[in-house]
């Protein structure tokens, strides 16, 4: 079963490969979505896919690569939309 699920990475989060890392994680998994830094110095990403390796990248987000020190993942269920066709860092 697929969900998708909007999510915002506050701590720190950015300049320490948080994108790419994402971004490399969501491919391992074969999800589809994006990935992106924010203005208020979080990071926000969409992940969507099967259910339970969305899961999995929801806790790997609280996590993050090795340099990250994550304070907080707030996390928000949506439709999936089935109208991605990979995972990009958005700018």
């Amino acid at each position: 079963m697929n969900s998708c699920v909007h999510v915002i990475i506050s701590g720190r989060v950015q300049g320490v490969w948080f994108r790419a890392s994402t971004k490399q994680k969501a491919e391992q998994l074969g999800l589809y979505g994006w990935v992106k830094n924010t203005s208020e110095g979080n990071v926000e990403a969409v992940f969507e896919g099967d259910e339970n390796l969305v899961k999995e990248m929801i806790e790997w987000c609280h996590r993050g690569p090795p340099l990250a020190k994550v304070v907080n993942v707030e996390v928000k269920n949506q439709e999936p939309t089935n109208g991605f066709d990979s995972f990009s860092v958005r700018y």
